[in-house]
Order: C-alpha cells, then structure tokens, then sequence
C-alpha cells in the first residue's frame, strides 16, 4: 500500500480510501437500501479485512442511509480496538438529514449543528477530512468558508475539502480562503473512471495547480467497470446499477473500454474491474481511490490492483479507447498553445 500527502498538508492517507456507502441501508428508504445495507458484522469484517490490508482511510457521508453509515463506522472503530490516531476519517455534509428547510445545503446553520451530530454518531471528538458533499447554489462561499474555519479552529475538523464542485467555484473558493486566512480546501472528491473522464478537462489542471488531492468516487462507475456487464447482456440479478443506475454513462465508450479491459485482464489473469482500479492509480494527480464493497470477496479483488503494474503500451491503449472527444476551449488551447511550446534546441553547426 502507497500512501499519498492528503493535499499539501503533512497528513498522509492510503492510495485506496474505503468507502463507507455501504454501510446500512435497512431503516433507510430508496437508493440506500439499493447501494447496500450491510450490518454491523459485516461492516466489521470489511472494515478490519481493509486496514490489515494496509489501507488507513475511511470516507462515509452524514446522509448514507440516513446517519446509520456513520453510526456503523464509528461502532466497527471502537469494536476492532482501533487506535484513534491510526485511522483517517472522512465524512461529508450537504445532504438532506431531516424535512426542514435549514436540514440541507452549506449554510453556516446547517454546518454547525451536523457537524456535532457526526461527531455523536461516529463516536469521536474530531473528523480529519470534512468536505462540503455538494454544490449550494443559495449560500455564500465566504459563509461557507467562514463556518469551515471555525470548525478547524475549535480542533472538531482537522482538514476541510469539497465535493462534487466545478472548477472556476473551487478556485474562487481557495482565493477567499488566502485573502481572509481561513483553513482551505485541500481535497477535491469527484467522480472519475476510465469511462467518465470529463475532470480532465478543467478540474485536474485546476487540482495540479493548487496542489489538492484528488479523492475518486466511484471508480468503477457504479459497478458498470466490474465485468459483469456488456453490450446486450442483461442486468445481473441484485446488480445495484439495476435499482439505481448511476453516475450516467456513454455505454458506447463504456463497452470499448471493457473489452480492451478484458484482454489486458486476461494478459494479467486479473478482472476488468482490477485493471480499471489499476489504470486510475496509475495517474499522479489521483491521491486516493474510494472503494465499496458489499463481500469480503468484493473487497479483496478491489484490494488487489495496487499490486497490478500496467505497462505504458497498455496504459496507452486504455488512454486511447477512453479519450474524452474534443471540446471547446480545450482544442483551440492546443491549437494555439503550439506556438508557445519551445521547438527541441539544436545546436548551431561550427566550422
């Protein structure tokens, strides 16, 4: 297992993060119930079978299944014995965590009473990584901003990180937090398979140039990556992108990658799943991969790619069949670029 700086800060974090979406799901309705509801045995074999694996750092969600992801997490922790300080947890806030109007979003009122709410169910007196999970089209960021840094500086939130924001809002973001000296971002969680690389485009420029970690969700595309499926096969019985099909996907793009997938798979003797995994921790500006699971065999499998090394021909020919079409302004970028980009020096002939 690597472990990667979490950002720019001194707090190193594993390259693969369990995710905690999982966890519970039985007294909760809808999409919860479909993602998973596993209980806290099980939750307590996953989470114990990851950290000897090396990995050290957990993500989960106030809103996953309604707090019981949360409650789960914390409870498996104390179950195992685990030293508080060998263990980087991450939650989120944004959410809808009742009927209430001021029960959601990123206001500084919404953020103050769910951040001791998670603490309670979590059963621990601070959080190391709390992000933002959503974009809030009504408050501030200097609000947002500003509740975030007092968090920090009353030592309940160690790190503060976004999810699931577009590049320009996390850039206007980090200038306030310059200017006005408040705790900055240091992550970015968002959603990045090889079938789903639209963060290429403005995102990762954005995540190289401040310096974030790049946390991925759903890397394997809801499943979609797995293996299981293909062009006009049917939807494996309890698949979970039958009950909830997401994040969307272009299947075309989708089925090429899986078949190039399936071949390097075979070279290997791994699943497509394995080498999907392989090929994001293959790229330097991802910190750490959030995987879920529902088996201990799930888990292992997923486990299993940091020690896939892909080579450059396969790397290439993944990055081929997955390559983003092109799109403006990125293509008159390099269009224009061109010309900024010194030509190979030659040195002068002497006589």
């Amino acid at each position: 297992m690597k472990y990667h700086q979490l950002g720019r800060t001194g707090l190193f974090v594993s390259e693969i993060c369990l995710g905690a979406m999982t966890f519970g799901g039985d007294a909760a309705a809808g999409m919860w119930k479909a993602i998973g509801a596993l209980g806290q045995a099980d939750v307590d074999r996953i989470i114990s079978r990851a950290l000897a694996a090396g990995v050290n750092f957990i993500d989960t969600a106030d809103v996953y299944a309604a707090g019981d992801s949360e409650k789960l997490v914390g409870q498996s922790l104390k179950n195992l014995g685990v030293v508080r300080k060998d263990v980087v947890i991450a939650t989120k806030v944004f959410g809808a965590m009742g009927t209430g109007p001021n029960d959601r979003g990123a206001s500084r009122g919404h953020i103050m009473d769910s951040v001791h709410a998670s603490l309670e169910r979590l059963q621990t007196d601070h959080i190391d990584l709390y992000q933002i999970h959503g974009n809030d089209t009504v408050t501030p960021v200097d609000e947002t901003l500003r509740a975030l840094d007092d968090l920090t500086r009353q030592g309940l939130v160690r790190y503060v990180g976004v999810s699931n924001w577009s590049a320009w809002k996390i850039a206007k973001a980090l200038g306030v937090s310059e200017t006005k000296g408040y705790a900055r971002f240091e992550t970015l969680q968002a959603y990045y398979s090889i079938a789903g690389r639209d963060l290429e485009r403005e995102l990762v420029p954005m995540l190289n140039q401040e310096k974030l970690g790049l946390m991925v969700w759903s890397p394997l595309a809801g499943g979609l990556l797995s293996g299981k499926y293909g062009p006009g096969a049917p939807t494996p019985e309890g698949a979970r992108r039958a009950a909830f099909p997401f994040p969307p996907v272009d299947t075309d793009r989708a089925w090429a990658c899986i078949a190039q997938m399936r071949k390097i798979g075979e070279t290997h003797g791994v699943s497509p799943a394995r080498v999907a995994l392989a090929w994001l921790l293959a790229k330097p500006h991802v910190m750490s991969i959030i995987i879920g699971a529902k088996t201990i065999e799930q888990l292992d499998d997923n486990l299993a790619a940091i020690g896939l090394v892909l080579s450059a021909d396969e790397i290439a020919t993944l990055d081929e069949v997955s390559k983003l079409p092109p799109e403006y302004p990125g293509w008159m970028f390099d269009f224009q670029g061109n010309a900024r980009r010194p030509a190979p020096f030659t040195p002068a002939a002497t006589s």
